[in-house]
């Protein structure tokens, strides 16, 4: 495989294919761009939220384009930011926005990679797709379905030898099949893909390892009027109750989405939250959200659109012994690693490994083994933890959402822990305790702490990386221990029976 003659074909238009597609063809790769949708460029950010996308119904839900994005997009693709920016988006730069708490405000080195983006899924895409199109060694096939994997025959010599993927068999919208030919195939095509489908109709049957994250999740965009001013960021933009989540995220152009996460279970206050009347009084019911819905703010520009089946999920493409199950097929994204969409991380991993798997085939050009077993331990290395982080965090929210349920709310309970010792500590519990109790109030209080937690959220750090800073360690448990000191933090919303009790009779 020759470094300027690999033939790639990315199958999936999402933000995942077109990132690999981008950054393949900057690399100097000839790649062909298979879309099942049919999905001609619209003209303005605005035309692409109308943007019919029935392979990707998530694109009209809240998205973070967080800083890890960002900083690539600006260190590799500066035309591309140019290009988001010029369309509307707006950087988020967070030290702009300190707690007002927060009495240090001087600056500090690495403050400029602390900086996100404010834009709608959609508007990332449409900018993705028109710098793909302009690539020299890009073709794009919408409206094409991929029906199979096409492979090399098997060697004589080694019957145990991974399946060689050489290219995808193929349906155009007139019902003509064809086959084109690859050297290397990426599956790009989200959490719900045919990947598996795919691999095991040649004989591959990867392990995967996933767990359901136990919520349902709401969003709605909205536009400012023409006179109406973004409300001023001092304090939260969101909060966790246990049995709601919500946050506001801005987008570009004047929009911005409210999105509300509930339990799989809680049936009442999903009936509500579909409702887009009671959605809007539970937003103007919530203090980080009320001011974003008051009347003469904003004006809806989407119904209540709901998403479930939500799941943390990581498939393994090496066999126990280490090495690849198949050459010639990487997965990018979702079909590779996925987390909870509510914490906002998907499309940042998924320009994350476009880069990886581009590095990966650059640094052993000939080497089919090598570029797996590169990409892999690169995607280990920075795309895993998140997963890891993501398990653990949504297995601690549910822990939560029990314990803070009333008594006679049975739609997020879970059957009872054994009690600990007499005057043990329950590990579970001081930790969530630390978080709420120390790390959160140092966050709004300390600078250092702000900067930390600014870092490991938008990818910057390992997720480990805040708690295992001694300097930051020791200031949560400073906070923590003067948790007795401080007046009661302000609510940030109400208890589930009384927002039930705004929105049932309504």
């Amino acid at each position: 495989m020759s470094r300027g003659g690999t033939a790639v074909v990315v199958i999936g238009a999402g933000v995942a294919g077109l990132g690999s597609a981008l950054s393949l063809a900057r690399a100097g790769h000839q790649v062909t761009l298979v879309e099942r949708d049919a999905t001609p460029l619209p003209a303005d950010a605005d035309a692409a939220f109308e943007w019919d996308r029935r392979g990707a119904p998530q694109v009209r839900h809240s998205h973070a384009l967080l800083a890890r994005l960002r900083n690539l997009l600006r260190d590799r693709y500066p035309d591309v930011l140019a290009d988001l920016l010029a369309a509307g988006a707006t950087e988020l730069h967070f030290t702009d926005t300190l707690p007002i708490e927060i009495t240090d405000r001087a600056p500090r080195p690495g403050d400029e990679d602390l900086v996100a983006l404010a834009c709608r899924r959609t508007t990332f895409e449409w900018v993705l797709r028109r710098a793909v199109l302009a690539a020299d060694r890009v073709t794009l096939l919408d409206g094409v379905t991929v029906d199979s994997l096409t492979v090399a025959d098997g060697d004589a010599r080694d019957p145990s030898a991974a399946p060689r993927v050489t290219g995808v068999r193929v349906t155009h919208a007139g019902g003509h099949s064809e086959v084109l030919e690859a050297d290397l195939v990426v599956g790009a095509v989200g959490r719900r893909s045919a990947v598996p489908r795919w691999l095991a109709d040649i004989g591959v049957e990867p392990a995967s390892t996933e767990e359901d994250t136990g919520i349902v999740y709401f969003s709605r965009f909205y536009r400012l009027l023409p006179d109406a001013e973004t409300p001023a960021a001092d304090g939260p933009i969101g909060g966790d109750l246990g049995y709601l989540k919500y946050a506001v995220f801005q987008g570009d152009n004047r929009t911005f989405s409210v999105t509300f996460a509930t339990a799989t279970g809680d049936d009442a206050l999903r009936s509500c939250l579909l409702n887009p009347d009671l959605f809007d009084l539970a937003a103007a019911n919530l203090p980080s959200t009320a001011a974003w819905v008051e009347a003469g703010r904003a004006e809806a520009i989407t119904p209540v659109h709901v998403m479930g089946g939500l799941l943390n999920r990581r498939v393994d493409y090496l066999d126990d012994a280490g090495q690849p199950l198949v050459l010639g097929f990487h997965a990018i994204g979702d079909a590779h690693t996925c987390t909870n969409p509510l914490y906002g991380r998907g499309c940042s991993l998924a320009m994350v490994g476009a880069t990886l798997l581009t590095d990966a085939l650059d640094g052993h050009p000939d080497d089919a083994v090598a570029q797996s077993l590169a990409y892999e331990a690169a995607a280990a290395e920075q795309i895993r933890p998140w997963y890891v982080a993501s398990v653990a965090q949504d297995r601690m929210n549910r822990e939560h959402a029990a314990t803070e349920s009333p008594a006679d709310d049975t739609a997020n309970q879970t059957e009872p822990e054994p009690e600990t010792e007499p005057g043990a500590v329950d590990p579970k519990t001081f930790v969530r305790d630390l978080m709420r109790e120390g790390l959160m109030p140092a966050v709004r209080t300390d600078a250092t702490v702000f900067r930390a937690f600014v870092r490991a959220f938008n990818l910057l750090e390992a997720p480990d990386a805040l708690m295992a800073d001694a300097d930051v360690i020791a200031r949560v448990m400073a906070a923590y221990a003067d948790r007795d000191q401080r007046p009661p933090e302000p609510p940030l919303g109400p208890p589930r029976a009384e927002l039930m009790a705004v929105l049932e009779p309504a």
